[in-house]
């Protein structure tokens, strides 16, 4: 019996979702949850690929088309996403989403396809990018046990923040805070706010996998961090501080105190995400004592293209960003919505 690839339809969901819990690399990026709030927030059409073998299913590869007057007309596994890619049980099924992927990408003439592999056996065989990588690594239960797998220099600092007056609040359906820090943080770094909608979304699909831990000092509200959780692992997603506060270090109290309630509450792993290499944000999560694993994306460039570079160190997008960087607030965020649908990092 041959392998089929099809479209995936609604009363594929339930199916999609347990093959994707089933499968060892399976990520929060890879169920429904994560195509319904990406469609209603961005409005990008999903071909959501499945692999058969008579009532079987083999494989599962999320893909979403994006038109977008900066990076072109894109196939992505997937937007604003750190993971994506094939989910399959055997090399045959691998290459048989492969050719599927190749034949899609001319009929819908787009400019690239990008798959966004966490781990190299999801490789198709496309043009490789190395861009970026995820810092990643276990969790102790007990709270000391956290510390000491921590590096001195930071263990010191998260001591500091112990000896703050910093307290925690989880919320599961108030965005309110978490959006104001962030926001400005985004401005701050020169990039686009997401939409309101996104961050609602988020919360109402993933329902008890997420969360957003507010820290306060002194009742003021100095960081906050929207979190994933699944399957023992935990993602924290979307965090800022205020800078005003940066002295008190709340953002690595923020992260310690989630480490040692996850560690408490029986998660394995904690999984710090995607960082540029050699970016800020990587140096702050490489003092972690967490390891860094490269990401294994791909991209398949059609139309005699080369092979897009949409990172914000690209000096094409340097002017953009310090112009972003001294908008007043209020314009980023009324405009960072549309930006942001343009280029989905």
């Amino acid at each position: 019996m041959s392998i089929r690839i099809r479209v995936a339809q609604a009363t594929d969901d339930d199916a999609w979702d347990a093959f994707t819990r089933a499968h060892r690399l399976g990520s929060p990026f890879h169920l429904i949850a994560w195509k319904a709030c990406i469609q209603e927030s961005f409005g990008y059409a999903p071909y959501y690929l499945v692999a058969e073998e008579g009532e079987s299913i083999r494989g599962v590869l999320p893909l979403f088309l994006v038109k977008s007057w900066i990076i072109g007309k894109a196939l992505i596994s997937t937007p604003f996403a750190v993971y994506g890619g094939v989910l399959a049980d055997s090399a045959d099924v691998q290459g048989a989403f492969r050719a599927e992927v190749e034949r899609l990408a001319v009929q819908l003439k787009v400019d690239f396809v990008e798959i966004r592999n966490a781990w190299e056996e999801q490789k198709l065989g496309f043009t490789p990018i190395n861009r970026h990588v995820i810092y990643a690594g276990p969790i102790r239960p007990a709270e000391e046990e956290i510390l000491e797998s921590i590096p001195r220099k930071t263990r010191r600092i998260v001591r500091k923040t112990l000896e703050t007056p910093f307290s925690t609040r989880v919320q599961t359906d108030d965005f309110t805070t978490f959006e104001r820090i962030y926001s400005r943080n985004l401005k701050r770094l020169g990039t686009p706010a997401f939409p309101t909608k996104y961050y609602r979304s988020l919360l109402t699909r993933f329902k008890d996998s997420i969360d957003i831990r507010e820290v306060f000092l002194r009742g003021k509200p100095v960081a906050a961090v929207l979190t994933l959780y699944y399957q023992g692992r935990l993602f924290p997603y979307y965090g800022a501080a205020d800078v005003e506060y940066t002295a008190d270090a709340p953002t690595t109290y923020m992260y310690y105190d989630l480490m040692r309630w996850a560690g408490k509450n029986g998660f394995s792993t904690f999984d710090f995400g995607r960082s540029k290499i050699s970016s800020g944000s990587g140096h702050f999560k490489s003092h972690w004592g967490l390891a860094e694993c490269p990401l294994h994306y791909e991209v398949l460039p059609l139309k005699g293209r080369g092979v897009p570079d949409i990172t914000p160190k690209n000096p094409r997008y340097q002017l953009a960003i310090r112009i972003w960087q001294m908008l007043p607030l209020s314009v980023t965020r009324m405009l960072g919505p549309w930006v942001v649908r343009m280029v989905p990092a």
